[in-house]
């Protein structure tokens, strides 16, 4: 089908429409029954543009992105709002064993590997596939070798936009050869709405469903412990304001600069679909919750941004955004008592993750 052009972002789909890498990029736009949009591009799965409204029935843009193809691909904070694969997070020093086998991978944050590599799935042009005015399907396949990874894998990743205003992302993942795989979406959301500049979150009220979280080294790799939230700046079990510990005099706030951890999310049964975060901006009244089948949620509070632009003359300050990135934990195939992330030839990956925005 052709191209829905975008009504309410001001964003136009002739500006993402390139050859990059030998195959054509476009702009994407999912429409609901009441209008509202969210727009993504197949380089890197970038979403762009999700346009909800708030208490005053205002529509803003609450996920930061570009305006156009090459500032995407040029993007100053390379996982702005992207899919992130073949594997989310960071590995110790790159190094891990398969089949007694040592696989060295690109240190790409010192002294680490992390989100895949420096030619992830943030970086690959995908195949898209647009099923009507609400499901988009992007396809990719990263060969045997990429990024020092073993397995030729085929990765599926289906964006459907709800007449409830969810969001829901849903990953299929296949491997000729035994592999590692933790795929997520490094969506940066500000609720407030995207402006010049951006709000700060700190003010935003934040809910999470997890009694432990996954303590972190001074660079960012898990200690090996889990730890209970209860007594601690994690503990957002009962709603609070991110900004009420995020610089907090604890050793584990200084390792992530702020909130950058893995919190391992309560569950009934493993992969069940259930409840990981809700999100209220007191100011627009706008609320962001979380549903994963996954065992794990890092939460990151953009603890690097610098005012860089993103579209449409708006700017992301530190602290502008928030990002929930369902998966499962970071270093796990150097931690054999973390859920596996090991993918056989002949098993499926999948992982659903949704995105439901509401107003109160």
């Amino acid at each position: 089908m052709s191209t829905i052009q975008p009504k309410l972002s001001g964003l136009k789909a002739e500006n993402f429409q390139k050859v990059v890498k030998g195959k054509k990029t476009d702009l994407y736009t999912l429409v609901n029954k009441d209008g509202y949009e969210v727009s993504i591009t197949n380089y890197g799965g970038a979403i762009v543009a999700i346009m909800v409204p708030g208490k005053d029935g205002k529509v803003a843009n609450v996920i930061q992105g570009h305006d156009n193809i090459d500032d995407v691909v040029n993007s100053p904070e390379a996982y702005l709002s992207t899919l992130i694969g073949r594997f989310g997070n960071r590995i110790a020093k790159g190094k891990f064993t398969l089949n007694g086998k040592e696989y060295q991978l690109a240190i790409n944050n010192e002294p680490n590997a992390l989100h895949g590599g420096p030619t992830g799935l943030h970086s690959q042009v995908f195949e898209a596939f647009q099923s009507g005015e609400q499901s988009l399907t992007l396809n990719c396949i990263l060969p045997y070798g990429h990024e020092g990874f073993t397995g030729e894998v085929k990765i599926s990743v289906e964006f459907t936009w709800t007449d409830d205003n969810e969001l829901v992302i849903e990953y299929l993942a296949t491997t000729n050869k035994k592999t590692i795989i933790n795929l997520t979406h490094h969506a940066y959301f500000s609720l407030q709405g995207i402006a010049n500049p951006t709000p700060g979150i700190e003010d935003q009220i934040l809910e999470l469903n997890g009694d432990f979280f996954i303590p972190i080294d001074d660079t960012c790799i898990p200690t090996g412990e889990i730890l209970k939230v209860a007594g601690t700046p994690f503990d957002f079990r009962t709603p609070k304001a991110i900004g009420k510990d995020i610089d907090a005099d604890d050793v584990q706030i200084k390792n992530g600069n702020g909130y950058d951890h893995c919190f391992v999310l309560n569950k009934k049964e493993v992969g069940e679909l259930s409840f990981a975060a809700r999100l209220t901006d007191p100011k627009s009244g706008r609320t962001l919750e979380t549903y994963t089948t996954e065992p794990g949620m890092q939460v990151y509070s953009d603890n690097w941004g610098s005012g860089n632009p993103i579209q449409l003359g708006c700017t992301a300050p530190r602290r502008s955004a928030i990002c929930f990135e369902c998966q499962h934990f970071p270093d796990s195939p150097n931690r054999p008592y973390f859920p596996s992330t090991v993918l056989k030839p002949g098993e499926k990956y999948t992982q659903k993750t949704i995105y439901k925005f509401g107003v109160e």
